[in-house]
């Protein structure tokens, strides 16, 4: 039995062949033809999948939400509103009166690692990268990099906690109260720890 193919709503904007296996365009979403986009991903409303993003496989982009060239690691969550921005000096015309065009800047696109979810209509700033499993507050301006399973809020964003892969905040020994995994520091952020680590 073959996998589902893409399903495009007729108001969407998107080429059938940038798109894995049972991915979903909704409504006036668009999908630039240089973008490509995984399997079982759900694309909501009026979202905007710009030139030179890749999104990994059931990856959720809410209604409204902007992705500028991004990299989405598999099962990311980009909410409603929220904005992927890659140009880190962005103008209108160039110095020499003309239109400013794709290739006149030097892109830095976001990196949201597996497992990420960033809160409604929030703002990540060019080049940041945001770790696996991490937890980005709705409302949130993030202009840094993000550790693995921490919980950033506020403007700018600020660490406020550590959560789980489930979802669930950790308490003091990095131990999720609802799921039981436990969590250990590394360079990049917090891991699952392993039973035989």
């Amino acid at each position: 039995m073959g996998a589902d193919p893409p399903y495009v709503h007729p108001s969407a904007d998107a080429d059938p062949d940038t798109l894995g296996p049972g991915t979903k365009v909704w409504n006036e979403a668009q999908v630039m033809p240089d973008a490509r986009v995984g399997a079982r991903c759900t694309l909501g409303k009026s979202s905007f999948v710009g030139d030179g993003a890749v999104l990994g496989d059931d990856v959720k982009v809410g209604n409204h939400a902007d992705v500028y060239g991004a990299k989405v690691g598999d099962g990311a969550f980009i909410g409603p509103h929220c904005c992927l921005l890659q140009d880190p000096a962005p103008r209108s015309l160039n110095l020499d009166g003309s239109r400013r065009e794709a290739g006149d800047y030097a892109a830095r696109p976001v990196q949201i690692a597996a497992g990420a979810s960033i809160g409604a209509a929030s703002v990540v700033l060019p080049g940041v990268s945001v770790g696996a499993n991490a937890l980005v507050a709705a409302g949130s301006v993030v202009h840094r990099d993000v550790p693995a399973h921490a919980v950033v809020a506020g403007n700018p964003a600020r660490a406020v906690g550590w959560v789980c892969r489930c979802g669930e905040r950790l308490d003091d020994a990095h131990v999720c109260g609802a799921c039981g995994r436990h969590h250990r520091e590394t360079p990049s952020g917090l891991a699952e720890q392993t039973a035989s680590a």
